[in-house]
């Protein structure tokens, strides 16, 4: 076992059939990381600045702009460093942390649409008792749970990845160390190993979207009920963002799954789409379709400008 496991180190091959495009991918993944960080501060920022927005929505829209600003951070730096011309290599452990965070992030930002879906479930079901339903020690308690689902799918997956012998080769044929890449260089069984990642994710994976699928469907029966067109438009504006950044996080997941046969370069264009340019599609979501949110990043841009002038 002491031969097996003296490989210390991995090559990340990056995105398949792009050869040549470093420098436009470097620019391209540059500029979307940092959108990406800035336009999840600013939300982040408006938040925390407005008292009107203190309450359950956006303190999970926070927590959710926070992990867009994690979640990117597992992959980009890494990419946009060695497209710069630096080295492609990632140490064991490095390889192994990128893919526990990849996961934790992933699983608790899942989680955390789960249930912000519940969320707004008791706000137009049950607008009498959202406060009271929603009070801050169940926020707090959901956010946990999200934060230790999250940690706990990370942690098996991670174990059951790298309790496996690496002796060579060391070519991960991706941009990052993810399960499917890292598992076919293991110098030993990995059919368990495999066994095991895809029902941990596919089951989460499925859970979370049929949460999500529940919530929604028993929100849309009592916006169907009201009579008044502006009452309907009304309750669907505060669900149509979480909609939309939902689709936007799953829609790829779904289209990797459903490829008749695998195909690298599409499954890179699909987790770069998950990993990369949803949390910066989350930020212009919110901002843009957000009423409460656009005036209060006005007032931060406002007195922004105005102290700078001073």
């Amino acid at each position: 076992m002491r031969n097996h496991t003296e490989l210390n180190q991995f090559n990340l091959l990056g995105i398949p059939q792009t050869e040549g495009l470093e420098t436009v991918l470097l620019v391209i993944f540059s500029f979307i990381y940092l959108f990406t960080l800035l336009g999840n501060l600013l939300i982040l920022l408006a938040i925390v600045s407005s008292s009107t927005l203190h309450t359950p929505m956006y303190f999970f829209l926070g927590l959710l702009s926070i992990l867009d600003m994690l979640f990117p951070s597992v992959t980009c730096p890494k990419m946009t460093f060695y497209l710069s011309g630096q080295s492609r290599a990632i140490s064991y452990k490095g390889c192994a942390v990128q893919l526990f965070f990849y996961h934790f992030l992933g699983s608790t930002e899942g989680c955390l649409y789960s249930v912000m879906a519940y969320d707004r479930f008791v706000a137009i079901c049950h607008p009498l008792r959202y406060m009271l339903i929603m009070r801050p020690g169940v926020c707090v308690g959901l956010v946990m749970a999200a934060w230790l689902v999250g940690c706990l799918q990370a942690t098996i997956l991670t174990s059951f990845t790298f309790q496996l012998p690496y002796c060579g080769p060391n070519r991960v044929d991706h941009f990052f160390c993810g399960i499917p890449a890292v598992l076919p260089l293991a110098c030993a069984d990995s059919s368990q190993a495999q066994r095991v990642g895809s029902t941990n994710v596919g089951f989460l994976a499925l859970t979370l979207w049929l949460s999500v699928c529940v919530s929604y469907t028993r929100i849309g029966i009592p916006i169907l009920r009201i009579r008044l067109a502006e009452g309907r438009q009304k309750a669907f504006s505060t669900c149509s963002a979480h909609l939309t950044a939902i689709l936007c996080a799953y829609g790829p997941v779904i289209i990797i799954y459903l490829q008749p046969t695998p195909n690298p370069f599409l499954g890179a264009m699909v987790q770069i789409l998950n990993n990369i340019v949803s949390p910066m599609l989350n930020s212009l979501i919110y901002s843009l379709r957000n009423k409460e949110v656009k005036s209060s990043l006005k007032r931060v841009f406002y007195n922004v400008v105005f102290t700078a002038l001073d």
